[in-house]
């Protein structure tokens, strides 16, 4: 009888235990189902830069640079990923003491106290260390297209590691780090400020500095491949869902309605570049509608969290005329040499998303609610405050390196070698060996 109880009483409680949540067997809050899905978007963002933004980029470029664009996107992911375990993520997320507001300090450098068991909201810290990494990784690597087919490899390098340490990790900490941006009520939910703006600008800064292309803007230079340039895009497409719905921290409604308005925002996008396109030119291109596809994503990106399906197309819609018009200025009027449209899809995309948060998110327009007493006026000027904080910091601080860089190591091959291409002149392959 006695054995009867017991296992009876055993049996209800491993019931009643299975009924607890996650939190009730540990005494952290550890959720098993916000871990999975953070683990899952992790993985997606970094898809998002190897293999996606590296194929993106590669196929745009000509067939002589296609290996040193790869070449840059798979090393940036590896030094960034030393420097944010020595003292990137401390400095983003770390305590700053003094100077709190600025940057963080560097309690956790070399992951200092991050262990198995150390907690991070309802996830694992080290799931979000990892998180946040590939966004530190995406940021630097989309600057990548604006020097592309001129930059010497050790001079991309270079750049991107004083770029990360003193542009992208201060504003990172400014906006998601406790800074004071944060402070400020900025909203961003998933990077318009700390990657599209950031990225654009020094992308504009750097194809200023550096230069145009031999040839450019009378010699034309297609796309050598938009085989794998769709095949890139694509991967970005899938990829973003694990950027803005993962950004929720949580696999719940807040990560859901992110990714539907996601999808929302690149398809709109997409669409209203095709045609932007169509009437501008009289034909749609393959190019047009995967460019306005990522003009579309990187635009939603910042409002992600705050807007709903109504907002989400609007913004897409805005993004695709937007940035197309944006991009045949820079181009034809101006003639800067942005190889890969960096700055009018991200930059542009990036200032548009932020400042229409401040818009989009109120209920009126079907958002899911502005901060208690802001209303829209006062949410837009704080998103501007936003938008200029960024953009000045970046462009002086990219401007600084690039010329500190420049007096280094030179910052642009000879125009021979840029004739020869890169692939064979800086790492002696070629992409095709046909």
């Amino acid at each position: 009888m006695s054995l009867l109880v017991n296992g009876l009483s055993s049996g209800l409680v491993l019931g009643l235990a299975l009924l607890l949540p996650d939190s009730a067997f540990a005494n952290d809050q550890l959720n098993r189902g916000d871990t999975a899905w953070l683990l899952t978007s992790t993985a997606l963002v970094l898809f998002m830069t190897i293999p996606g933004l590296a194929l993106f980029y590669g196929g745009l470029v000509r067939n002589r640079n296609v290996l040193s664009v790869l070449m840059q996107c798979f090393s940036i992911t590896c030094m960034v990923s030393v420097v944010w375990l020595l003292f990137g993520y401390s400095l983003a997320f770390g305590d700053g003491g003094g100077v709190q507001k600025i940057i963080g300090g560097l309690a956790k450098a070399f992951l200092a106290g991050v262990s198995v068991d150390s907690v991070s909201g309802s996830i694992p810290e080290t799931v979000f260390v990892m998180f946040q990494l590939t966004f530190a990784i995406i940021t630097p690597a989309l600057i990548v297209g604006a020097c592309a087919e001129r930059m010497r490899f050790s001079a991309m390098l270079l750049f991107s590691l004083l770029w990360l340490v003193f542009v992208y990790l201060p504003i990172c900490h400014w906006v998601w780090g406790g800074g004071w941006l944060a402070d400020l009520g900025v909203m961003d939910f998933a990077g318009g400020t700390v990657v599209h703006i950031n990225a654009g600008v020094a992308a504009l800064v750097a194809a200023l500095v550096m230069g145009t292309r031999r040839g450019f803007p009378s010699t034309p230079m297609p796309p050598h491949n938009m085989t794998i340039t769709v095949t890139g895009a694509a991967m970005l497409w899938v990829g973003w869902f694990g950027f803005n719905a993962g950004s929720a921290v949580a696999a719940d409604g807040s990560a859901g309605m992110a990714m539907l308005v996601t999808h929302i925002g690149a398809s709109a996008g997409s669409l209203a570049w095709m045609f932007s396109e169509w009437v501008r030119f009289g034909k749609p291109s393959v190019l047009g509608i995967v460019t306005g596809m990522v003009a579309g994503l990187g635009t939603i990106t910042p409002a992600s969290g705050f807007v709903g399906p109504v907002g989400a197309l609007c913004i897409g819609l805005i993004a695709g005329v937007a940035c197309f018009a944006a991009t045949q200025y820079i181009k034809r009027v101006l003639q800067i040499d942005d190889s890969l449209d960096v700055f009018p899809v991200h930059g542009v995309g990036g200032i548009i998303g932020t400042v229409a948060t401040g818009i989009f998110a109120a209920t009126s327009f079907g958002g899911l609610g502005l901060p208690d007493g802001v209303g829209i006026g006062g949410q837009v000027m704080i998103q501007i405050v936003g938008v200029v904080a960024t953009m000045v910091w970046c462009g002086v601080l990219t401007f600084v390196i690039l010329k500190v860089v420049d007096a280094m190591v030179t910052l642009r091959v000879s125009e021979e070698e840029e004739q020869q291409g890169l692939d064979i002149v800086l790492h002696e392959e070629r992409g095709y060996d046909i």
